[in-house]
């Protein structure tokens, strides 16, 4: 595989990672709060509210 498709195939896989982070955050923040401020909030955190959630609770 030449070094053009390698690369693109790392890019591919952290954006995908960063929107299901985000998706993620949004979700569990939303179920907790019902507000869509702290959603939007934890939604640009991402996997750190994920995580963060998933140790607190």
């Amino acid at each position: 595989m030449s070094e053009k498709g390698k690369k693109g195939g790392k890019g591919h896989v952290v954006r995908h990672g960063v929107s299901f982070g985000s998706a993620l955050a949004i979700v569990i923040s939303w179920s907790l709060h019902q507000s869509i401020l702290w959603a939007m909030i934890h939604g640009v955190f991402s996997w750190f509210y994920v995580i963060y959630y998933a140790f607190t609770r």
